[in-house]
Protein backbone atom coordinates (compact mmCIF):
# COMPACT_ATOMS: atom_id res chain seq x y z
CA UNK A 1 0.00 0.00 0.00
CA UNK A 2 3.12 2.63 1.27
CA UNK A 3 4.59 1.67 -2.27
CA UNK A 4 1.23 2.12 -4.56
CA UNK A 5 0.81 5.99 -2.82
CA UNK A 6 4.84 7.11 -2.99
CA UNK A 7 4.42 5.58 -6.52
CA UNK A 8 1.40 8.15 -7.15
CA UNK A 9 3.49 10.66 -5.15
CA UNK A 10 6.66 10.62 -7.32
CA UNK A 11 4.12 10.87 -10.60
CA UNK A 12 2.24 13.62 -8.94
CA UNK A 13 5.43 15.83 -8.32
CA UNK A 14 7.19 14.73 -11.77
CA UNK A 15 3.83 16.42 -13.21
CA UNK A 16 3.80 19.40 -11.59
CA UNK A 17 7.51 19.65 -12.75
CA UNK A 18 6.42 19.23 -16.14
CA UNK A 19 3.24 21.95 -15.91
CA UNK A 20 5.59 24.26 -14.40
CA UNK A 21 8.40 23.92 -17.27
CA UNK A 22 5.54 24.09 -19.58
CA UNK A 23 4.29 27.33 -18.32
CA UNK A 24 7.16 29.17 -17.75
CA UNK A 25 7.47 28.96 -21.52
CA UNK A 26 4.99 31.37 -21.76
CA UNK A 27 5.74 33.38 -18.71
CA UNK A 28 3.49 36.62 -19.65
CA UNK A 29 0.59 34.16 -21.13
CA UNK A 30 0.41 32.31 -17.47
CA UNK A 31 0.66 35.59 -15.95
CA UNK A 32 -2.50 37.18 -17.46
CA UNK A 33 -4.28 33.91 -16.96
CA UNK A 34 -3.77 33.64 -13.40
CA UNK A 35 -5.35 37.69 -13.12
CA UNK A 36 -8.57 36.64 -13.03
CA UNK A 37 -8.33 34.08 -9.70
CA UNK A 38 -5.75 36.97 -8.05
CA UNK A 39 -8.51 39.34 -8.29
CA UNK A 40 -11.12 36.90 -7.09
CA UNK A 41 -9.34 35.31 -4.65
CA UNK A 42 -7.88 39.10 -3.13
CA UNK A 43 -11.56 40.35 -3.23
CA UNK A 44 -12.60 37.22 -1.59
CA UNK A 45 -10.53 37.47 1.66
CA UNK A 46 -10.71 41.26 1.33
CA UNK A 47 -14.38 41.19 1.57
CA UNK A 48 -14.88 38.92 4.25
CA UNK A 49 -12.09 40.43 5.86
CA UNK A 50 -14.02 43.75 6.06
CA UNK A 51 -17.71 41.64 6.58
CA UNK A 52 -15.96 39.82 9.94
CA UNK A 53 -14.66 43.71 11.26
CA UNK A 54 -18.10 45.47 10.50
CA UNK A 55 -19.15 42.73 12.11
CA UNK A 56 -16.75 42.04 15.23
CA UNK A 57 -17.80 45.89 16.34
CA UNK A 58 -21.61 45.52 16.35
CA UNK A 59 -20.60 42.23 17.84
CA UNK A 60 -18.78 44.21 20.69
CA UNK A 61 -21.32 46.58 21.32
CA UNK A 62 -24.52 44.05 21.68
CA UNK A 63 -22.29 42.32 23.91
CA UNK A 64 -21.34 44.70 26.42
CA UNK A 65 -25.06 45.67 26.78
CA UNK A 66 -24.98 42.28 28.08
CA UNK A 67 -27.55 39.12 26.60
CA UNK A 68 -29.17 38.66 29.87
CA UNK A 69 -30.22 42.67 29.88
CA UNK A 70 -33.20 44.59 28.73
CA UNK A 71 -32.64 48.33 28.37
CA UNK A 72 -35.68 50.46 28.66
CA UNK A 73 -35.69 54.23 27.75
CA UNK A 74 -37.55 57.65 28.38
CA UNK A 75 -38.66 58.65 24.96
CA UNK A 76 -39.99 62.05 23.98
CA UNK A 77 -43.26 61.78 22.54
CA UNK A 78 -44.21 62.69 19.12
CA UNK A 79 -46.71 64.86 19.68
CA UNK A 80 -44.56 66.66 22.16
CA UNK A 81 -41.97 67.31 19.58
CA UNK A 82 -44.53 68.45 17.29
CA UNK A 83 -45.65 71.32 19.25
CA UNK A 84 -44.59 74.91 18.77
CA UNK A 85 -42.06 76.71 20.15
CA UNK A 86 -44.85 79.01 21.86
CA UNK A 87 -46.60 75.89 23.12
CA UNK A 88 -43.53 74.52 24.06
CA UNK A 89 -42.63 77.64 26.16
CA UNK A 90 -45.76 77.55 27.89
CA UNK A 91 -45.89 74.45 29.94
CA UNK A 92 -43.69 71.72 31.08
CA UNK A 93 -43.34 68.46 28.99
CA UNK A 94 -43.39 65.70 31.23
CA UNK A 95 -42.85 62.05 29.89
CA UNK A 96 -40.86 59.27 30.61
CA UNK A 97 -39.72 56.69 32.97
CA UNK A 98 -41.24 56.87 36.64
CA UNK A 99 -39.10 55.98 39.73
CA UNK A 100 -42.06 53.58 40.38
CA UNK A 101 -41.60 52.04 37.25
CA UNK A 102 -38.57 50.50 38.21
CA UNK A 103 -39.95 49.02 41.53
CA UNK A 104 -42.49 47.26 39.17
CA UNK A 105 -40.57 45.72 36.73
CA UNK A 106 -38.50 44.86 39.34
CA UNK A 107 -41.14 42.57 41.21
CA UNK A 108 -41.25 40.87 37.97
CA UNK A 109 -40.39 37.29 38.73
CA UNK A 110 -37.95 36.45 35.98
CA UNK A 111 -36.13 40.21 36.93
CA UNK A 112 -33.04 39.15 39.33
CA UNK A 113 -31.91 43.75 39.31
CA UNK A 114 -32.93 46.45 37.72
CA UNK A 115 -30.72 49.95 38.00
CA UNK A 116 -31.84 53.02 37.12
CA UNK A 117 -30.12 56.42 35.93
CA UNK A 118 -30.67 60.22 35.49
CA UNK A 119 -28.77 62.14 32.75
CA UNK A 120 -28.36 65.19 31.95
CA UNK A 121 -25.09 67.08 30.00
CA UNK A 122 -22.70 69.15 31.99
CA UNK A 123 -19.39 71.00 32.13
CA UNK A 124 -16.91 69.21 34.50
CA UNK A 125 -13.76 72.21 34.96
CA UNK A 126 -10.56 71.82 37.00
CA UNK A 127 -9.04 75.42 36.92
CA UNK A 128 -8.28 76.29 32.87
CA UNK A 129 -9.18 72.73 31.91
CA UNK A 130 -12.62 71.70 30.84
CA UNK A 131 -14.54 68.84 29.09
CA UNK A 132 -18.34 68.02 28.16
CA UNK A 133 -19.62 65.20 30.20
CA UNK A 134 -22.90 63.29 30.49
CA UNK A 135 -23.69 63.05 34.12
CA UNK A 136 -24.98 59.78 35.40
CA UNK A 137 -26.82 59.31 38.68
CA UNK A 138 -27.10 56.03 39.44
CA UNK A 139 -26.70 53.41 41.75
CA UNK A 140 -23.44 50.79 42.71
CA UNK A 141 -25.53 48.11 40.77
CA UNK A 142 -24.67 49.98 37.37
CA UNK A 143 -21.22 48.83 37.35
CA UNK A 144 -22.27 45.37 38.04
CA UNK A 145 -24.45 45.31 34.80
CA UNK A 146 -22.83 47.51 32.63
CA UNK A 147 -19.09 46.02 31.74
CA UNK A 148 -17.23 49.06 32.42
CA UNK A 149 -13.12 48.05 33.51
CA UNK A 150 -12.19 50.05 36.70
CA UNK A 151 -8.77 51.77 35.85
CA UNK A 152 -8.10 53.51 39.08
CA UNK A 153 -10.08 54.07 42.85
CA UNK A 154 -13.39 52.49 43.35
CA UNK A 155 -16.84 52.56 42.08
CA UNK A 156 -19.56 54.02 43.29
CA UNK A 157 -20.85 52.00 47.04
CA UNK A 158 -23.84 51.98 48.74
CA UNK A 159 -22.66 53.93 51.59
CA UNK A 160 -22.05 56.83 49.10
CA UNK A 161 -25.84 56.65 48.51
CA UNK A 162 -26.15 56.42 52.59
CA UNK A 163 -24.27 59.35 53.13
CA UNK A 164 -25.57 61.11 50.36
CA UNK A 165 -21.59 61.49 49.61
CA UNK A 166 -20.43 64.04 46.72
CA UNK A 167 -18.77 61.81 44.72
CA UNK A 168 -18.06 60.80 41.12
CA UNK A 169 -16.53 58.26 39.23
CA UNK A 170 -14.80 59.62 35.73
CA UNK A 171 -14.42 57.90 32.75
CA UNK A 172 -11.01 57.88 31.33
CA UNK A 173 -11.55 59.99 28.43
CA UNK A 174 -12.80 63.25 30.20
CA UNK A 175 -10.23 62.39 33.27
CA UNK A 176 -7.13 62.56 30.40
CA UNK A 177 -8.66 66.28 29.41
CA UNK A 178 -9.35 67.51 32.69
CA UNK A 179 -7.28 65.78 35.48
CA UNK A 180 -4.37 65.06 32.77
CA UNK A 181 -1.59 67.50 35.13
CA UNK A 182 -3.17 66.35 39.13
CA UNK A 183 -3.52 63.43 41.18
CA UNK A 184 -6.62 62.20 39.99
CA UNK A 185 -8.42 60.57 42.56
CA UNK A 186 -9.41 61.97 45.47
CA UNK A 187 -8.75 65.17 42.95
CA UNK A 188 -12.27 68.26 43.22
CA UNK A 189 -14.09 68.67 40.19
CA UNK A 190 -17.03 71.21 38.95
CA UNK A 191 -19.50 69.18 37.47
CA UNK A 192 -21.98 72.13 36.49
CA UNK A 193 -22.23 74.33 39.54
CA UNK A 194 -21.48 71.12 41.61
CA UNK A 195 -18.20 70.00 43.48
CA UNK A 196 -17.49 66.04 43.84
CA UNK A 197 -14.85 64.41 44.69
CA UNK A 198 -13.38 61.96 42.24
CA UNK A 199 -12.49 58.16 43.73
CA UNK A 200 -12.41 56.65 40.58
CA UNK A 201 -11.60 55.92 36.93
CA UNK A 202 -12.90 53.74 34.49
CA UNK A 203 -12.14 52.70 31.13
CA UNK A 204 -13.63 54.63 28.05
CA UNK A 205 -15.84 52.92 25.88
CA UNK A 206 -16.42 54.58 21.77
CA UNK A 207 -20.60 55.27 20.73
CA UNK A 208 -22.34 52.83 20.04
CA UNK A 209 -23.32 53.55 16.28
CA UNK A 210 -26.91 52.26 15.54
CA UNK A 211 -26.33 50.89 19.03
CA UNK A 212 -28.20 52.47 21.83
CA UNK A 213 -25.48 51.44 24.73
CA UNK A 214 -26.41 52.64 27.97
CA UNK A 215 -22.86 54.07 28.79
CA UNK A 216 -20.86 56.59 26.86
CA UNK A 217 -17.40 57.35 26.64
CA UNK A 218 -17.35 60.92 28.36
CA UNK A 219 -19.64 59.58 31.14
CA UNK A 220 -19.47 61.22 35.02
CA UNK A 221 -20.94 58.95 37.42
CA UNK A 222 -22.23 59.89 40.66
CA UNK A 223 -25.59 58.76 43.12
CA UNK A 224 -28.71 59.12 41.89
CA UNK A 225 -29.71 60.35 45.20
CA UNK A 226 -27.51 63.18 44.80
CA UNK A 227 -28.27 63.83 41.36
CA UNK A 228 -31.65 64.28 42.41
CA UNK A 229 -31.12 67.06 44.82
CA UNK A 230 -28.85 68.42 42.65
CA UNK A 231 -30.60 68.54 39.43
CA UNK A 232 -33.72 67.26 40.30
CA UNK A 233 -36.35 66.09 37.90
CA UNK A 234 -37.40 69.45 35.90
CA UNK A 235 -34.53 70.58 33.51
CA UNK A 236 -34.66 73.69 31.63
CA UNK A 237 -32.76 73.88 28.24
CA UNK A 238 -32.29 77.21 26.54
CA UNK A 239 -31.73 77.07 22.98
CA UNK A 240 -31.76 80.00 20.62
CA UNK A 241 -33.16 82.85 22.94
CA UNK A 242 -35.97 80.55 23.92
CA UNK A 243 -36.36 77.63 26.54
CA UNK A 244 -37.81 74.35 26.86
CA UNK A 245 -38.59 72.59 30.53
CA UNK A 246 -38.67 68.85 30.61
CA UNK A 247 -40.02 66.53 33.38
CA UNK A 248 -38.52 63.39 33.33
CA UNK A 249 -37.96 61.08 36.39
CA UNK A 250 -35.32 58.41 35.07
CA UNK A 251 -33.54 58.77 31.59
CA UNK A 252 -32.71 54.85 31.85
CA UNK A 253 -33.55 51.62 32.88
CA UNK A 254 -31.84 48.52 33.02
CA UNK A 255 -33.28 45.04 34.08
CA UNK A 256 -31.28 42.13 34.18
CA UNK A 257 -33.57 38.71 33.64
CA UNK A 258 -32.47 35.48 35.34
CA UNK A 259 -32.07 32.97 32.46
CA UNK A 260 -31.33 33.44 28.43
CA UNK A 261 -34.35 31.31 27.60
CA UNK A 262 -36.48 34.03 29.69
CA UNK A 263 -35.42 37.11 28.42
CA UNK A 264 -38.14 38.06 25.05
CA UNK A 265 -40.87 37.02 27.33
CA UNK A 266 -39.39 38.95 30.09
CA UNK A 267 -39.29 41.97 27.40
CA UNK A 268 -43.01 41.82 26.50
CA UNK A 269 -43.56 41.48 30.35
CA UNK A 270 -41.98 44.91 31.01
CA UNK A 271 -43.68 46.48 27.54
CA UNK A 272 -47.02 45.26 29.20
CA UNK A 273 -46.36 46.44 32.78
CA UNK A 274 -45.12 50.15 31.03
CA UNK A 275 -48.03 50.26 28.70
CA UNK A 276 -50.51 50.04 31.92
CA UNK A 277 -49.38 53.38 33.05
CA UNK A 278 -47.81 55.19 30.45
CA UNK A 279 -50.70 56.56 28.28
CA UNK A 280 -47.71 57.92 25.64
CA UNK A 281 -45.71 56.33 23.75
CA UNK A 282 -42.35 57.96 25.91
CA UNK A 283 -40.53 54.43 26.68
CA UNK A 284 -38.19 52.60 24.31
CA UNK A 285 -37.17 48.82 24.96
CA UNK A 286 -33.78 47.68 23.49
CA UNK A 287 -33.19 43.67 23.80
CA UNK A 288 -29.40 43.10 23.23
CA UNK A 289 -29.79 39.83 22.88
CA UNK A 290 -32.57 39.86 19.71
CA UNK A 291 -30.01 42.26 18.60
CA UNK A 292 -27.45 40.20 18.81
CA UNK A 293 -29.10 37.37 16.96
CA UNK A 294 -30.32 39.19 14.02
CA UNK A 295 -26.29 40.74 13.54
CA UNK A 296 -25.37 37.17 13.19
CA UNK A 297 -28.06 36.23 10.99
CA UNK A 298 -26.89 39.69 9.29
CA UNK A 299 -23.44 38.74 9.19
CA UNK A 300 -24.44 35.56 7.55
CA UNK A 301 -26.06 36.95 4.76
CA UNK A 302 -23.31 39.47 4.03
CA UNK A 303 -20.95 37.04 3.96
CA UNK A 304 -23.18 34.65 1.42
CA UNK A 305 -23.44 38.24 -0.63
CA UNK A 306 -19.97 39.37 -0.51
CA UNK A 307 -18.48 36.11 -1.24
CA UNK A 308 -21.03 35.85 -4.53
CA UNK A 309 -19.69 38.77 -5.60
CA UNK A 310 -15.94 37.85 -5.19
CA UNK A 311 -16.88 34.30 -7.13
CA UNK A 312 -17.72 36.17 -10.31
CA UNK A 313 -14.15 37.30 -10.29
CA UNK A 314 -13.05 33.85 -9.77
CA UNK A 315 -15.47 32.38 -12.70
CA UNK A 316 -14.33 34.36 -15.10
CA UNK A 317 -10.91 33.04 -13.57
CA UNK A 318 -11.42 30.00 -14.29
CA UNK A 319 -12.59 30.48 -18.30
CA UNK A 320 -9.66 32.31 -18.60
CA UNK A 321 -7.62 29.00 -17.34
CA UNK A 322 -10.03 26.53 -19.17
CA UNK A 323 -9.12 28.86 -22.70
CA UNK A 324 -5.36 28.65 -22.48
CA UNK A 325 -5.56 25.06 -21.74
CA UNK A 326 -7.32 24.49 -24.84
CA UNK A 327 -4.71 26.78 -26.61
CA UNK A 328 -2.19 24.62 -24.77
CA UNK A 329 -3.36 21.32 -26.00
CA UNK A 330 -3.84 22.70 -29.72
CA UNK A 331 0.03 23.95 -29.42
CA UNK A 332 1.65 20.63 -28.27
CA UNK A 333 -0.75 18.13 -30.57
CA UNK A 334 2.23 17.09 -31.86
CA UNK A 335 3.91 16.44 -28.32
CA UNK A 336 1.07 14.73 -27.32
CA UNK A 337 0.75 12.52 -30.81
CA UNK A 338 4.65 11.54 -29.65
CA UNK A 339 3.71 10.57 -26.13
CA UNK A 340 0.72 8.07 -27.14
CA UNK A 341 2.62 6.51 -29.40
CA UNK A 342 5.36 5.77 -27.15
CA UNK A 343 2.94 4.06 -24.66
CA UNK A 344 1.34 6.57 -22.34
CA UNK A 345 -2.02 6.18 -21.27
CA UNK A 346 -5.05 9.01 -21.77
CA UNK A 347 -4.83 8.98 -17.66
CA UNK A 348 -1.86 10.10 -17.83
CA UNK A 349 -1.94 12.67 -20.43
CA UNK A 350 -5.49 13.97 -18.57
CA UNK A 351 -3.26 14.00 -15.51
CA UNK A 352 -0.32 16.20 -17.10
CA UNK A 353 -2.78 18.59 -18.25
CA UNK A 354 -5.24 18.75 -15.14
CA UNK A 355 -2.11 19.23 -13.41
CA UNK A 356 -1.01 22.55 -15.13
CA UNK A 357 -4.04 23.62 -14.77
CA UNK A 358 -4.43 22.99 -10.89
CA UNK A 359 -0.84 24.63 -10.60
CA UNK A 360 -2.08 27.80 -12.49
CA UNK A 361 -4.95 28.12 -10.06
CA UNK A 362 -3.04 27.43 -7.21
CA UNK A 363 -0.23 29.65 -7.69
CA UNK A 364 -2.90 32.26 -8.41
CA UNK A 365 -4.34 31.20 -5.22
CA UNK A 366 -1.38 32.06 -3.18
CA UNK A 367 -0.69 35.42 -4.80
CA UNK A 368 -4.84 36.28 -4.75
CA UNK A 369 -3.98 35.67 -0.49
CA UNK A 370 -1.17 37.92 -0.63
CA UNK A 371 -3.09 40.58 -2.30
CA UNK A 372 -5.97 40.06 -0.40
CA UNK A 373 -4.40 40.33 3.10
CA UNK A 374 -2.76 43.47 1.57
CA UNK A 375 -6.03 44.82 0.97
CA UNK A 376 -7.31 44.78 4.70
CA UNK A 377 -4.64 46.78 6.20
CA UNK A 378 -4.91 49.74 3.50
CA UNK A 379 -8.69 50.11 4.50
CA UNK A 380 -8.09 49.76 8.16
CA UNK A 381 -4.84 52.18 7.57
CA UNK A 382 -6.97 55.05 5.38
CA UNK A 383 -11.01 54.43 5.97
CA UNK A 384 -10.15 53.82 9.90
CA UNK A 385 -12.52 50.41 9.02
CA UNK A 386 -11.54 47.84 11.23
CA UNK A 387 -11.45 44.28 9.48
CA UNK A 388 -10.42 40.79 10.73
CA UNK A 389 -9.19 38.27 8.40
CA UNK A 390 -9.97 34.66 9.13
CA UNK A 391 -7.99 31.15 8.80
CA UNK A 392 -11.20 29.82 7.39
CA UNK A 393 -11.50 32.39 4.48
CA UNK A 394 -7.58 32.26 2.94
CA UNK A 395 -8.25 28.38 3.30
CA UNK A 396 -11.65 28.99 1.28
CA UNK A 397 -9.78 30.90 -0.77
CA UNK A 398 -7.27 28.68 -1.25
CA UNK A 399 -9.46 25.64 -2.35
CA UNK A 400 -11.97 27.40 -4.34
CA UNK A 401 -8.97 28.54 -6.48
CA UNK A 402 -7.80 25.23 -6.49
CA UNK A 403 -10.79 23.81 -7.46
CA UNK A 404 -11.15 26.15 -10.24
CA UNK A 405 -8.20 24.20 -11.46
CA UNK A 406 -9.88 21.33 -11.19
CA UNK A 407 -13.25 22.32 -13.09
CA UNK A 408 -11.64 24.32 -15.70
CA UNK A 409 -9.29 22.09 -16.26
CA UNK A 410 -10.91 18.97 -16.76
CA UNK A 411 -12.00 19.52 -20.08
CA UNK A 412 -8.94 20.99 -21.90
CA UNK A 413 -7.23 18.08 -20.44
CA UNK A 414 -9.66 15.48 -21.70
CA UNK A 415 -9.82 17.01 -24.98
CA UNK A 416 -5.78 16.26 -25.33
CA UNK A 417 -6.38 12.37 -23.94
CA UNK A 418 -8.92 11.80 -26.57
CA UNK A 419 -6.74 12.85 -29.33
CA UNK A 420 -6.01 9.92 -31.83
CA UNK A 421 -2.01 9.98 -31.83
CA UNK A 422 -1.75 9.17 -35.64
CA UNK A 423 -3.59 12.56 -36.50
CA UNK A 424 -1.47 14.42 -33.52
CA UNK A 425 2.00 12.99 -35.21
CA UNK A 426 0.84 14.27 -38.29
CA UNK A 427 0.16 17.74 -36.86
CA UNK A 428 2.16 20.44 -37.74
Amino acid sequence: MRSVIFVYFIYFIRNVHTGVKSLMLHKLRSLLTILGVVFGVGSVVAMLSVGEGASAEAMHQINKLGPLNIIVRSVKPKEDRQENSAARQSRTSVYGLLYEDETRVGHLPSVVRTVGAKTIRKEMRLGSRSADVRLVGTTPDWFALVDRPLIAGRALSWRDLEQNAAVCVVSEQPARKVLAAHHVVGQRVRVGNDTYRVVGIVRSESGGGDVPIPDQHDDVYVPINVARQRIGDVVTQRTSGSFIRERVELHELIVRVNSIDEVESTAVAVAAALDRFHKKSDTAITVPLALLNQARETQRIFNIVLGSIASISLLVGGIGIMNIMLASVTERTREIGVRRAIGAKRRQIIGQFLTEAVVLSTVGGIIGIGVGLLIPRVITHYADLPTIVKAWSIALSLSISTAIGIVFGVYPACRAAMLDPIVALRHE
